[in-house]
């Protein structure tokens, strides 16, 4: 195979605002990073502290930087189909903290990543209209207008949630016909398509011109699990070839211990040694 082809792995790193973990993943240099925010980097103090972060990062590692958006408020979700009228406090939350981080990503030339959906509490959001294709309509008018606000500097992500999600044929060409830029968590996608490589590869293909950054991260297809790069069923000589070569990558994994990225590092390993073999095969 050409080299050319096939995206070769960054170390791609993953971490909070908090000084020991930022500590711990610039001393691996990463090539990306992106920070995970949650609502406590929203206030005055917090934005201070993310935008100090940032600094730190660009002078120390990588211009490549990605901050993703907050998973919770107050304990909910996040999520893009919360009903105003039900969830007031939220959706003022969710469209100032994306504001805020747009300001941040304009002003930094970084990447702002948000998620489509989630999945844990999307249901009982959906149930709340007066039927799936009114919350579906809610939540594609709502990220249309995140597209059109953030342009370049946004991306959004897949989850395992009935609305925004990758790896079926027709809800990949819907999302591809709304031009949005893409984070493709591999692992979601996974899970999504019930353990399947040839649909998840499928998807990687039919998405990989709208993909500007993935998350790789292994699972058993069964549920949320963050595994290492080779501890679980998804077959990366496949799915390396099907990657976009100009897009971003981090490994998010689950870490024993947050001030430790070693499960980072070591998927980071087995994806290049895939690499290496895939290049002079």
């Amino acid at each position: 195979m050409s080299k050319l082809t096939i995206k070769q792995p960054e170390l791609g790193l993953k971490a909070s605002t908090a000084k020991s973990q930022l500590s711990d993943r610039l001393k691996y240099q990463p090539a990306v990073f992106e920070f995970f925010t949650d609502e406590n980097d929203f206030t005055a103090d917090g934005l201070k502290r993310l935008a100090a972060a940032i600094e730190l990062v660009k002078a120390t590692a990588t211009n490549k930087i990605v901050l993703h958006h907050p998973m919770r408020f107050k304990g909910e979700y996040t999520e893009l189909a919360a009903p105003k009228a039900v969830f007031p406090e939220l959706v003022k939350f969710i469209d100032q903290s994306t504001n805020d981080l747009l300001q941040l990503a304009f002003d930094q030339k970084i990447q702002v990543l948000v998620h489509g959906s989630y999945s844990r509490h999307t249901q009982r959001m959906i149930d709340l209209y007066p039927s799936f294709e009114f919350a579906e309509a809610a939540v594609f008018k709502k990220l249309d207008y995140f597209a059109h606000l953030g342009q370049q500097r946004i991306m959004f992500e897949n989850s395992l949630s009935p609305i925004f999600y990758f790896g079926d044929e027709k809800m990949d060409q819907f999302i591809l016909d709304r031009n949005y830029r893409l984070a493709f968590d591999t692992s979601h996608c996974f899970i999504k398509v019930n353990g399947s490589n040839q649909q998840l590869v499928a998807s990687l293909k039919r998405l990989e011109p709208q993909i500007v950054h993935y998350h790789l991260v292994d699972s058993m297809g069964l549920k949320h699990d963050s595994l290492p790069l080779g501890k679980g069923k998804i077959n990366w000589r496949q799915v390396l070839p099907a990657l976009n070569p100009q897009a971003t990558n981090i490994y998010e994994i689950n870490l024993k211990n947050q001030d430790d990225c070693q499960e980072q590092l070591a998927s980071h390993r087995y994806l290049s040694k895939i690499y290496q073999k895939l290049i002079n095969s």
